[in-house]
């Protein structure tokens, strides 16, 4: 089974090949911690976990490592940190931890390191010395900047001519430059800013750089695998892959980009700045997890998405259509054995996660299941768990599906309902089973007898 990725300086898709088969090396950048994570700082956290997954499932649980950083001091972190007058570590640990906890409520797996910007600054700080022997970057009014002229290929990557680099790029036009293009490694604390020592005087590290020492630090340069999203190839990429190059660590940075298109709602990428945020957290409390989890994956990785309600609902739909076939094959025991992906869904998978396609085979699947023969049902029925799981999804057991939104007002009326339900039917009296059987519709509750006893459910819901 080959996986095709598509690559962003080559501009195609390439099979996938690792440096070693053994140590799978995958790095995306993290959240910057000063507020709670809005749902689209979550399309790649979602989209790079089912990489992750899939790699896992291609090559071994133990055979890739998956970074995903923080960073944890900039501008907005400092301000806030001020204004409340608390450190930043505490501030920053408060959503460091909001984040991980929506990321795990979103059925993201654990990944192997995070680490974190301000426990890399010695890193930091010997790569930015490193820039400056190799004659990389130099020291001006107390920043260090890396000169970009002595990377000849710098603009190559995100593919912009030289003259539009300063374009949109997070760089002031100093007079201390020797470029307008140069960007800063190192710039000095400004007053109630924390600052760390440093060769060039106290201060903090620039944005690009982080990122940089920390794949040094955790994995190692070159890697296989670096994913972002579309917003970053340039400057935070280009600047990323100068850096390691010029300070020797490596010829080529990563030997695949990956990079997400971005959520938006209407035309705007959504953005706190826009004041268009839909945090994850609080969407949390109002949908469950896999409704959030399966919007995000409808559309291909590499596409922008639109984020509506109607996406949520239409989500929660299709979940419930899927969790409907497993409901009523509950009574079908899965054998451990057949617990693999559909062919049709995996081919779909090396596709460059093509999810789109993935997910209509877990509906072709659930049909299938719903028409199958008995001696196919077990197969059918494995394929379908396996292949949503592969995506983060059909986790849950279906009766707790569909009795989640059930009070427990509602649920003590439907026991009862259907206690009394039971006896009428043991004494045959069944129009009394029938009219009983209505109430629960009333109710908008859903009866299923069965050889393994009776079930029931909340219908068809929209948010």
């Amino acid at each position: 089974m080959e996986l095709y990725l598509y690559d962003t300086p080559s501009r195609k898709k390439r099979i996938f090949v690792p440096m070693d088969p053994a140590r799978i090396t995958v790095y995306v950048c993290g959240p910057t911690v000063y507020d709670f994570a809005h749902i689209g700082n979550f399309r790649p956290a979602v989209v790079f976990d089912v990489l992750f997954r899939m790699l896992r499932h291609l090559y071994g649980e133990n055979h890739v490592l998956y970074v995903t950083n923080v960073t944890d001091v900039d501008d907005k972190i400092n301000r806030l940190s001020h204004e409340r007058g608390i450190e930043i570590k505490e501030l920053t640990q408060v959503y460091i931890d909001a984040y991980n906890a929506d990321s795990q409520a979103l059925g993201n797996l654990p990944v192997t390191f995070q680490p974190k910007a301000t426990e890399t600054i010695d890193s930091i700080v010997a790569m930015i010395d490193r820039l400056i022997t190799q004659e990389a970057a130099y020291p001006a009014a107390g920043h260090v900047l890396f000169d970009t002229v002595s990377f000849p290929d710098y603009g190559k990557f995100s593919a912009r001519k030289l003259e539009s680099l300063i374009e949109g790029a997070r760089v002031d036009v100093a007079p201390y430059k020797r470029n307008p293009r140069d960007f800063v490694l190192w710039k000095p604390s400004k007053e109630n800013e924390p600052f760390w020592p440093s060769p060039w005087g106290p201060g903090r590290p620039g944005w690009h750089i982080e990122c940089t020492a920390m794949i040094e630090n955790t994995l190692g340069l070159p890697i296989d695998i670096h994913g972002g999203g579309s917003d970053l190839i340039f400057p935070h990429h280009e600047n990323e892959i100068a850096q390691g190059v010029c300070a020797g660590l490596c010829d080529k940075y990563a030997n695949y980009w990956m990079h997400n298109g971005m959520l938006n709602i209407g035309e705007a990428k959504m953005s706190k700045s826009f004041g268009e945020t839909r945090t994850a957290h609080e969407l949390l409390e109002h949908f469950p997890s896999e409704v959030i989890r399966l919007s995000i994956l409808t559309g291909h990785y590499r596409a922008s998405l639109e984020w509506q309600p109607t996406l949520l609902d239409q989500s929660r739909r299709s979940l419930d259509r899927l969790y409907g076939a497993l409901w009523r094959a509950m009574g079908i025991e899965v054998d451990a054995a057949l617990l693999l992906p559909s062919e049709a869904f995996i081919e779909a998978m090396l596709d460059d996660l093509n999810t789109p396609r993935a997910l209509s085979e877990l509906f072709s699947l659930a049909g299938a299941l719903e028409t199958a023969k008995p001696h196919n049902k077990v197969r059918l029925k494995c394929q379908l768990l396996s292949s949503g799981q592969l995506l983060g999804l059909l986790k849950e057991n279906p009766n707790e599906w569909f009795q989640r939104d059930v009070s427990d007002e509602l649920r003590a009326e439907v026991e009862n309902l259907l206690k009394q339900r039971a006896k009428a039917r043991a004494d045959k009296a069944w129009s009394e089973a029938d009219r009983i059987r209505d109430a629960l519709s009333d109710y908008n509750i859903e009866v299923m007898d069965g050889k393994f006893g009776v079930r029931w459910r909340l219908g068809n819901r929209v948010s």
